[in-house]
């Protein structure tokens, strides 16, 4: 197959490009980046790396990478461990990976250059294809170094002051030589590290690094893909000769699956003093950010001790009264799923195996109460014998199953007391929140019910999301549902201080189509049952989309209601280009923009995002 050469090409700029609206007037006085500074190619010759003032930290050696690979990467290594439970183990690629000119490598990709001409070529299958899927601003981007942005609207809010917002993302390192799915890019984070109030006449500071993940290093090391796309790849005969070229390479030492295959690129965690970039199908990578220079560095996989195996949810339960932290993973063979939980030290405590789920399926999310955690059973399901015997998906969706709720008490020690409740047509992706009424006889769980969940991996601009409030009734056993909106809202975030408990607020991402966000609605949850409960609304302008906004709580100038805070976000300008740092009040009644940063660079559209104090950044294990 012939190489191809993707690349994201910004409009041609006329006399003075304009900076985007956002929903708001033009602002004339806001310069535009280079054209240069949006254009990224996937495959590109090798490049000279220079180091930069902000690269140089006291705390902070960096390594600069191999030069012979596609991107720029930075390793790091620190002088002061951090705790036993949760120290994070950086291990080498293994040595026959290195050397691309190797004959068993070399037979390895000739075989998978036969199944990607003639087997199952991305053509055939347009979702996957990634001529289709890395356009416009899913193309990929290289790394950027700490680099200056200016505030070009309004000022940062002081409860913002010295923190870093950090969104996660696929960013594929290399061309995909096959099919392509959006969720199989690496993990790229992008940092934007905000000046401290005793900085004042600072610039924010971005910053753009991989997670550097086992398959990212193996792969970085090979100059070309060599773990297989999990999303997309394994469909029909195809997957079967995929799974034993992996197999191959798995005997020949290319690679070795033992170490990780997961690509970090869903969420973010902070957690007993360490940030971690998620993704569910492996464990917890500990990164860092440094709190003076902005740089971002991946220190290595977490297994907590060996008390974490396979993987984790990127998306776990931080309890902001008790400090502990609640998860699961899940997986094609049983138990399905596996729940446990960390002490606020991080310890992790004894794994509860869930067997009373009998079919593997997507869990990407749950929700948790002050004593109760909620698992959903969706209509999307596990099937690898079908890409045995019917020549489709291992994934995909079962229109004849009914969708459950699984309640379990969130300090249980087995499955004994697991209780599930039918929910037919109830299918979440995420979840808002959930609590507890009528002195504990009560559950209630807010969500985005995806309507149309035959579309949901494959055909996501398809997908519409209608948020609904549950309740069910833990004496009686009756179940009952109420939306709350009928727009396309999805990427859901609250005041994190009120997880578990009964709150009022939830933001919304609005799908314009999904996975892009066209703006950010604001929903009153009190007003359930007497129609649309949407009380604000911000669209960002034609053209204009970003990704899940996150809320932060004003603690600093807020009057400690739940709506004091702000929502962040990046903000792409299709038009022009441009991108934004955008800092809305969470409670206005049009979430007024009140701060934006210009960017120096393109952020692709990614996933899920996380606000991270300057304490917090300060209390870093490092």
């Amino acid at each position: 197959m012939k190489s191809m050469r993707l690349s994201y090409i910004p409009p041609a700029a006329s006399a003075a490009p304009q900076s985007p609206s956002y929903g708001r007037k033009k602002n004339a006085s806001a310069a535009p980046p280079s054209a240069a500074a949006s254009t990224t190619v996937l495959t590109s010759p090798p490049v000279t790396t220079t180091r930069t003032p902000k690269q140089t930290g006291q705390e902070d050696e960096q390594l600069v990478a191999k030069t012979k690979t596609t991107r720029t990467v930075i390793a790091t290594t620190n002088g002061r461990a951090a705790p036993s439970q949760s120290r994070p183990r950086r291990r080498p690629a293994p040595a026959a990976a290195a050397s691309a000119a190797s004959l068993p490598m070399t037979f390895c990709n000739a075989l998978e250059e036969v199944i990607n001409t003639f087997i199952d070529p991305p053509a055939l299958r347009p979702a996957v294809d990634p001529r289709n899927v890395l356009t416009s601003n899913f193309v990929p981007v290289d790394e950027l170094p700490p680099t200056p942005c200016p505030v070009v609207r309004g000022a940062i809010p002081r409860c913002l002051a010295g923190g870093a917002y950090i969104r996660n993302g696929p960013n594929p390192q290399h061309l995909p030589r096959g099919p392509h799915h959006l969720f199989d890019g690496d993990g790229m984070l992008h940092s934007l590290l905000l000046p401290s109030p005793a900085s004042s006449g600072d610039d924010p500071v971005l910053c753009s690094r991989y997670v550097q993940t086992y398959k990212y290093l193996v792969e970085r090391d090979a100059g070309a893909p060599v773990l297989p796309n999990v999303f997309s790849g394994f469909h029909g005969v195809a997957g079967m000769a995929r799974g034993a070229v992996v197999a191959a390479r798995v005997l020949t030492g290319q690679m070795n699956p033992l170490e990780g295959v997961g690509l970090a690129n869903t969420s973010l965690a902070y957690f007993a003093g360490r940030l971690y970039a998620l993704g569910e199908s492996d464990l917890p990578y500990a990164v860092r950010v440094h709190p003076d220079t902005g740089e971002v560095t991946t220190h290595g996989r977490c297994d907590f001790g060996g008390r974490l195996v396979m993987g984790m949810t990127a998306h776990p339960k931080k309890d902001p009264v008790t400090g502990e932290l609640f998860a699961f993973r899940y997986g094609p063979v049983p138990p399905f799923v596996t729940y446990f939980r960390f002490d606020p030290a991080g310890n992790k405590g004894a794994d509860v195996p869930i067997f009373s789920v009998q079919q593997p399926s997507f869990l990407h999310d749950f929700a948790i109460t002050e004593r109760y955690a909620i698992f959903p059973e969706i209509q999307i399901v596990m099937k690898p014998m079908d890409m045995v015997v019917g020549g489709g998906s291992p994934v995909g969706s079962d229109p004849g199953k009914v969708p459950r709720l699984g309640v379990i008490p969130r300090y249980a020690t087995d499955e004994s007391e697991m209780r599930w409740f039918k929910v037919p047509g109830f299918n979440i992706m995420h979840s808002v929140n959930a609590w507890e009424e009528a002195r504990g006889e009560e559950l209630v769980l807010v969500a985005p019910n995806v309507l149309s969940i035959e579309h949901a991996l494959e055909h996501m601009e398809l997908v519409h999301s209608c948020v609904e409030k549950v309740r069910i009734n833990l004496r009686t056993g009756v179940v009952t549902r109420t939306p709350l909106a009928a727009g396309n809202f999805d990427f859901p975030v609250i005041n994190p201080a009120f997880l578990g408990r009964r709150n009022r607020y939830g933001y919304f991402g609005v799908g314009d189509p999904a996975p892009k966000i066209g703006g950010v609605a604001k929903l009153d949850f009190d007003r359930a049952g007497e129609g649309d409960c949407t009380v604000a609304q911000r669209d960002f302008g034609p053209g204009c989309f970003a990704g899940e906004p996150f809320f932060v709580a004003d603690d600093v100038e807020g009057n400690g209601n739940e709506d004091d805070g702000y929502l962040v976000c990046y903000v792409h300008d299709e038009a022009t280009g441009e991108n934004r740092f955008v800092v809305m009040d969470a409670r206005s009644p049009d979430l007024e923009i009140v701060a934006e940063v210009q960017l120096p660079g393109r952020v692709p559209y990614g996933f899920h995002g996380l606000f991270v104090t300057q304490a917090e950044l300060q209390s870093q294990h490092q």
